[in-house]
């Protein structure tokens, strides 16, 4: 089906109990990184969306009850002059997670097909011949034995002016807000465009698009990490380990240790 964001504007409030219910998410979390960890699985999460759309948020509640030896997080910025003499997606496979790791790209490689084609930073033959490489990337990542979720999280101009205004009256927000916000702002017609072409040519069968409601903070986390969870947990076997034997013979020794019926 074709993915319009204006679908995604209601900004509806969450209509349950908010803090019971993201702590029930966050304990599914931490089972199913015990999971992903013991059957040694490889999981990227990419977050895509508007600036000030709640990504950060949303990375925050994903990772606060994952162990942090095996998850990271990866902002994506500019590219740097190293980064810039070779293939656009050079940089993304350096980052991408070993076994029974996650990890978590907040914003990605569809900056070709977004920011480099509206700033023009890329010609147009290469953003879209970007659409393939960027299709075929994922082809093998998913191919390879990688779960793969891509979000979008979506915000109304109304609601994303908002923001930015909060973030310049608050003294401890204003780092988050810069030239590049407004200049992105200034060319969202251009963007909505690309964003509709993007998810055309992207939204596979191997690699699907979910889009998020940014527009209320809290139902938006709710709606992206019931997300998360349920696409890795039809991918990831949810069992947990067997006691070894061994183990449990050396916790016998030391404390007396016998497992419970």
């Amino acid at each position: 089906m074709t993915i319009s964001l204006s679908d995604y504007e209601a900004g509806a409030k969450y209509g349950g109990d908010y803090a019971k219910d993201i702590v029930a998410l966050e304990e599914r979390i931490e089972r199913l990184q015990a999971a992903h960890i013991t059957h040694g699985q490889r999981s990227v999460i990419m977050l895509e969306g508007w600036d000030a759309a709640g990504k950060g948020g949303i990375i925050q509640r994903l990772t606060a009850s994952l162990d942090p030896r095996y998850f990271e997080v990866w902002p994506i910025s500019a590219p740097t002059d190293e980064e810039k003499s070779r293939h656009f997606l050079w940089r993304f496979w350096k980052r991408l997670p070993g076994t029974r790791e996650i990890a978590i790209f907040d914003r990605s490689w569809y900056g070709r097909v977004l920011v480099e084609r509206v700033e023009s930073y890329a010609t147009e033959a290469e953003w879209r011949k970007g659409y393939d490489e960027i299709n075929e990337f994922e082809a093998q990542l998913t191919g390879n034995r990688t779960n793969l979720v891509k979000l979008f999280v979506h915000i109304t101009q109304k609601e994303q002016d908002e923001r930015f205004a909060d973030r310049l009256n608050d003294p401890w927000k204003r780092w988050k807000t810069g030239a590049d916000d407004y200049r992105n702002r200034s060319k969202r017609k251009d963007y909505l465009a690309a964003m509709e072409e993007m998810f055309e040519q992207t939204d596979t069968r191997w690699a699907p698009w979910k889009v998020i409601d940014g527009n209320n903070k809290k139902a938006a986390r709710i709606a992206a990490l019931t997300h998360i969870i349920e696409v890795l947990e039809a991918a990831v076997p949810m069992t947990p380990p067997e006691l070894d034997p061994a183990v449990v013979k050396l916790a016998h020794k030391a404390f007396g240790f016998s497992p419970k019926d």
